[in-house]
């Protein structure tokens, strides 16, 4: 087992930096254009409020099981079972917010292995690892992005507990390929190992069909998926995810949320059941509009000399390299100081992230112009 960490032990985010001074520059009565946060512009469907309003003066504000209601739970079961082709029965599901399911997830799979390979540059992953007392352990992409498969089965080893995979990926908008998915989860499944699918983005793809690599079995075992509420129905202060796994994986996972925060809000649930049986009308209407923003970005980035993108396969993020020795911390620091523009650097996602710059697309179109009009000068005197 890796040595237990605490929260003292943990070291801040690279981007924690940038978003410190996002907020000292608002509070001084600066104007910053922000392309930092992967928050959707826009509020949340009034039919969703309407039912949450609904629930709470119908009285619904007490305590719920920890798996949560049994609306929602059968609402989970019938989206994944047609939606995602995932073979779940009620007792494979669980209601709970997708980042606090990464942790309970690989604390319910902590045992005799410690490493958990995640994706490098990926999301925040390894500080939840780390509190669960296991190991990260980061897996490159090839160079333009994409899933290299073999070379997270090379390192696949007897003290390999799951591999962590993110598809479409924040920050790098990429999607793993049917294909390779098939051959991670023949090999998981082969060594013991399980996979934790993190499937938030699935509903924004830009002309690839989703897949759930959970499909591939014939009952929850192997493959935990989470999924969130968050990006497709724009609910992301609601806190309203769903995790899919073997009766006893949600059963670990029922046990952290015991004993940490009890339940989720019933009204939240209502409204999320609503929102999975009724809501595949506001993914359209998004999805038109991320489809719009996104190839209006890669237009725009592609006039500017020295920045270079990559597919943009799903979810609202670019993740362009640049053409300057800068490290990408003091690049987000100086774009953001001189011309009151917000980015991510890309060590924020991890090493391997160097040199690159997380873009959200997720907001306005006026300050996705505003952003990429101050690139190219900044490229410029930094270069």
């Amino acid at each position: 087992m890796a040595e237990r960490t605490y929260i003292k032990d943990l070291v801040g985010s690279p981007s924690l930096e940038i978003v410190n001074l996002v907020l000292q520059k608002t509070a001084a009565g600066e104007s910053i254009t922000s392309l930092a946060i992967g928050e959707p512009m826009y509020n949340t469907p009034a039919e969703i409020v309407q039912v949450a309003y609904e629930s709470m003066k119908n009285g619904e504000t007490h305590y719920t099981s920890s798996y949560g209601i049994k609306d929602v739970r059968d609402a989970i079961v019938e989206k994944v079972n047609s939606k995602n082709k995932i073979n779940a029965d009620f007792d494979n599901t669980i209601f709970i917010t997708s980042k606090q399911s990464i942790h309970a997830s690989l604390m319910a799979i902590a045992g005799n292995r410690s490493r958990v390979l995640i994706p490098d540059p990926g999301y925040f992953y390894a500080e939840p690892i780390l509190l669960a007392g296991l190991k990260p352990v980061r897996y490159h992409l090839n160079e333009d992005l994409s899933f290299n498969v073999n070379n997270v089965i090379s390192q696949i080893d007897y003290d390999t507990v799951a591999v962590l995979i993110n598809s479409p990926a924040n920050p790098t908008g990429r999607v793993i390929g049917k294909e390779d998915l098939e051959k991670l989860f023949s090999v998981c499944k082969e060594k013991s190992v399980k996979i934790i699918s993190d499937e938030a983005y699935e509903d924004i793809m830009y002309g690839k069909e989703h897949f759930s690599i959970g499909s591939l079995e014939d009952h929850p075992d192997t493959v935990i998926t989470i999924f969130s509420l968050s990006k497709s129905y724009s609910m992301t202060g609601w806190r309203a995810g769903y995790t899919i796994g073997s009766k006893e994986i949600v059963t670990n996972i029922a046990r952290v949320v015991e004993h940490t925060y009890t339940c989720s809000p019933p009204f939240i649930q209502k409204a999320s059941a609503f929102a999975l049986r009724k809501g595949d009308k506001f993914i359209k209407e998004f999805s038109v509009d991320f489809k719009k923003k996104k190839e209006h970005v890669e237009r725009r980035l592609s006039e500017i000399k020295g920045m270079k993108t990559y597919p943009i396969e799903g979810a609202f993020y670019v993740f362009p390299s640049y053409n300057s020795s800068m490290k990408s911390q003091d690049f987000a620091k100086g774009l953001l100081n001189k011309y009151q523009v917000a980015v991510l650097p890309g060590t924020a996602f991890g090493e391997a992230g160097e040199g690159h710059i997380r873009m959200s697309f997720a907001g306005s179109l006026e300050a996705i112009d505003r952003g990429i009009d101050a690139l190219g000068p900044f490229l410029d005197l930094v270069s």
